[in-house]
Parts: structure tokens; C-alpha cells; sequence
């Protein structure tokens, strides 16, 4: 979109919660079943709110509204009078621990969940009712995957609702655009055919369900940027607006990702006392996010090459959330008799909840062994931080082809065609060595520091993802 014209809407004294005759109020619908979607939109909550004095009403389960503030990166955003949070009674869903010997990758343990995210219909309702009562514009911003549980904005004359897309563009557009020549004729796709999402049959449904009701959105918001998915984003826009729809690229969000490397506002976790003790970029940081569940094989294969490697390495081993990520059951415990001890010299493991932001912007950080969930990626890309891509389900293996093969900030663990198999502490020690300690990696990491500042100055004040975000408040305050 052209955005060379926008005047900031912050200078514009429209924004004002006590203007009488543009008063907007937005209501942000998180997906509550997995952490990088609740995460992604309580950001976009403290933007809208902090920059632009927008009243912001976040509302999700009292359950995973208290799971989400306590893992954010930035205490003091949360304390935004103009941020405000409504807690709705969480429905009642089992929440069974994960199984790390399931046939699948995907976090089939989470689906009842999934079921139980569609009862917030009535909820949400409610609230968009109360709130229009006294708003000119409600504005609704609603993750993907709960385009059903806001479809009542539409019995609402004063509201008007917008998808929010935690995934990446260039997913989107294969998932959405792959057959289309536009998108066929892409160098850089040449002979992808294929992205597999490893999807069971029951998460299939729920997505055919919210599609559904997509299409009552104005609009789509994504947390990327044109520095690196332009292509992609502006494929889709052509495509949206051959449908009256808007597209919006405002990312990166994180507010610790803009300007200075390490902007640390979360507690001092102990691996970051760590990490202080380590030399500049030298340290592998290894995650596989919150809906990764290993097998005890592939624990230790993982294990034994990060020691063969000597490469140093923070490593947060933790099983998947849970549904209810309170409801705490025993920890596993399956690393090799006397690991600890044979890599207590170069190698910390973590296994608790860590700061991901901080980690990747911690100095000592080179390397990120990722599982390739967009909001990782995006974070780490911003820290100027190469990943090596081992992706498990769902879009990560979109991801991971984007991270490797078009923008060559990472480098690949395994291949689509090994992915259901375990991947031996040999080829994971080569891989390490390959990214922390070669030419090849030399020049992944001149990629990604090249890549990481045009992020970080797209965020800056004249930025195109923030000329971008004061497009859409611009929009929704017209």
C-alpha cells in the first residue's frame, strides 16, 4: 500500500478517549489456545493503546489472561490505563498432560481447548454490546482462528471487525494463492509444490468453521513486515482488495525489539545471569516454543549432539503447555545419566518458562535452534540472530522454506522428507558446527544482521510498518 502521504494520526487529536465525536474503542480477541497467539495480540493491544491513546479492551479466559501477562516481556505496558482486561469465566475442558510418543507432532492434547475457545461467543457478544452503548466505532481485532466467536460484530451498526494473522505472509499466500500464476511464477518457489502442515482431521474442521466467517472482516492485519514478505504481502493485497478488503503489514510488534538490542523490562531470569558470563555470540540458544513435545529418543539424541558439538548452548527443554498451563504435572526427566555434569563447563539447561526476547537479544547469543513458529522466527530475525530451522507442524514448515530458502537467515535441521524420523546427535552436531562455527554460517549471519536492521527500522518513527499502523488507525478513526 502507498503510505508515503499518511499523516501521523497522533498529531491529528483524534485519537483522544475524551473526544465526544470520534470516539473509537477497540476490542482485541485473542485465540486463548496457545501462547504466541495470545501473545502476539496483547502487543498489538499495548501499541494501539500506548502510541496512540485508544481505549484497548483485551478479553479472553480469566485463565490464559492470567498466562499471558505473566510470561509478557513488558510489565510496565500492562499498566496502561487505556489498556483495559476483561476476564471471561474460562469453560470447563480437560486438560490432559502431552504425549511425547504420539505419531503426531501436532499438540493433539490441546484440542479440547480448541473446542472449548467457541463457547466465548456469548462473552464477546456481550461485551461488544455493552461497549457500543457508549463508543461512535467499535473496532474488533480478532485472531484467525476466531472469526466464529466475534460473527455477532455483524449484527452491530457501529462495529466493524478485522482478522489478525499470527502466521506469516508468505504462508498465507501459498496456502491461500499457490495455484495462481502470479504466485507460480515466483523464482524463488520454483519446485515447491507442497508445504506440509501435519493437521489432525479434528483442527482441520475448526479452520474449515472459522473460514466461515472470515469474510466479515474488513480487513487483515499481519505481524510482518514488507522489508522481508513485500512480495508476499503484496500478492495478498492485490487479491484482498479484489474483495474490498485492507491489508496491513505493522510488524515487527515486540516493543523490545525496536532500537537498542537489549532492552530487558521482564525479571532477571538465572539463564540471563548466565549468558552475562559468556563471550559475545557465542552461545546457541535452543527452543522449540510451547506446543513441541519431544520423544525421549529424540531428547537425547538432541543432547548428545549439542555436547558433541562443543559449541555452547542454552537449551529450555520443557514439555508442551497444557490447555490449562496451571494445572502442573511432574516433569519429565530425560537426558543421559551425568549430562549435566559432562556439559556444565559450555552448556545450561533451562526447564522452566525463559525470556525468549531477552535471550535472542542478549549479546551472547549467535544462534537460535528453533521450531519455526512465526512469532520465534520474527523475534529472532529482528535480533539479527540466525535460526537453524527445524520445523514440526502446522505453518512452521512454511516458516522454516522462508527462513532458509528465501530470505537465508537460517539454515535447515532436516528436510520435509525426514521429518517423522528421529534426527541422530550426528547430524545435529554438524548442523551446530555448521551455523555457529563456518563460512557457511558466516554468511547466514551477515544475512540475517542485514535483514535484522531493516525490521528494526521499519518500527522506527517514518518506518514503512509504522507508517502503516498509523495507516490503520488513520482507518478505524475516519
Amino acid at each position: 500500500m502507498d503510505v508515503s502521504n499518511i499523516q501521523d494520526p497522533r498529531s491529528q487529536g483524534i485519537m483522544s478517549s475524551s473526544s465526544k465525536n470520534a470516539q473509537v474503542e477497540v476490542i482485541v480477541v485473542p485465540f486463548p489456545c496457545m501462547q504466541s497467539h495470545l501473545n502476539q495480540l496483547l502487543q498489538l493491544s499495548c501499541l494501539i493503546s500506548s502510541s496512540y491513546n485508544i481505549p484497548v479492551h483485551y478479553a479472553t479466559t480469566a485463565t490464559h489472561l492470567r498466562q499471558v501477562q505473566l510470561r509478557f516481556n513488558s510489565q510496565t505496558h500492562l499498566q496502561n490505563p487505556q489498556i483495559h482486561f476483561h476476564e471471561f469465566p474460562t469453560p470447563p475442558f480437560l486438560s490432559p498432560p502431552p504425549n511425547p510418543n504420539s505419531s503426531s507432532k501436532f499438540p493433539s492434547h490441546m484440542l479440547p481447548s480448541f473446542e472449548a475457545s467457541l463457547q466465548l461467543r456469548d462473552p464477546v457478544a456481550d461485551l461488544l454490546r455493552e461497549i457500543s452503548n457508549t463508543a461512535t466505532r467499535v473496532v474488533v481485532i480478532h485472531d484467525i482462528n476466531m472469526a466464529y466467536v466475534v460473527q455477532d460484530v455483524a449484527t452491530i451498526p457501529n462495529a466493524e471487525s478485522y482478522v489478525f494473522c499470527p502466521v506469516s505472509a508468505f504462508y498465507m499466500s501459498f496456502m491461500s494463492l499457490k495455484d495462481h500464476e502470479a504466485f507460480q511464477s515466483l523464482e524463488e518457489l520454483k519446485g515447491l509444490s507442497t508445504i506440509p502442515e501435519n493437521l489432525p482431521p479434528e483442527v482441520l474442521k475448526f479452520c474449515t468453521l472459522q473460514a466461515d466467517y472470515q469474510s466479515l472482516a474488513a480487513g487483515t492485519i499481519f505481524n510482518s513486515c514488507r522489508s522481508i514478505e513485500g512480495t508476499y504481502l503484496d500478492l495478498l493485497e492485490k487479491e484482498m482488495s479484489s474483495r474490498n478488503k485492507k491489508v496491513w503489514a505493522i510488524g515487527p510488534m515486540n516493543s523490545d525489539t525496536k532500537g537498542d538490542k537489549r532492552k530487558s523490562n521482564s525479571r532477571q531470569h538465572m539463564c540471563l545471569e548466565w549468558l552475562d558470563k559468556q563471550a559475545p555470540k557465542s552461545v546457541l540458544y535452543v527452543s522449540f516454543g510451547t506446543t513441541t513435545t519431544m520423544a525421549d529418543e529424540q531428547i537425547k539424541e538432541l543432547a548428545l549432539g549439542l555436547e558433541q558439538s562443543k559449541q555452547k548452548f542454552l537449551w529450555v527443554l520443557r514439555d508442551a503447555d497444557k490447555g490449562d498451563i496451571f494445572a502442573r504435572d511432574v516433569e519429565r526427566s530425560p537426558l543421559p545419566d551425568g549430562y549435566m555434569e559432562r556439559v556444565k563447563e559450555f552448556g545450561m539447561v533451562v526447564t522452566d518458562w525463559a525470556p525468549q526476547v531477552d535471550i535472542l537479544g542478549h549479546p551472547s547469543t549467535s544462534g537460535f535452534m528453533s521450531h519455526c513458529g512465526w512469532n520465534s522466527c520474527l523475534e529472532s530475525i529482528t535480533m539479527g540472530v540466525p535460526i537453524l530451522a527445524w520445523p514440526m507442524h502446522s505453518d512452521q514448515h512454511g516458516t522454516a522454506f522462508l527462513v532458509t530458502n528465501i530470505l537465508k537467515v537460517g539454515l535447515g535441521v532436516t528436510i520435509c522428507e525426514q521429518q517423522e524420523q528421529i534426527v541422530t546427535s550426528s547430524t545435529i552436531c554438524g548442523v551446530v558446527k555448521m551455523l555457529m562455527a563456518s563460512r557457511e554460517g558466516e554468511e547466514v549471519r551477515r544475512n540475517v544482521e542485514e535483514i535484522g536492521g531493516a525490521t528494526r527500522q521499519a518500527v522506527e518513527e517514518g518506518g514503512v510498518s509504522s507508517l502503516e499502523l498509523d495507516s490503520f488507525i488513520t482507518h478505524i478513526t475516519r
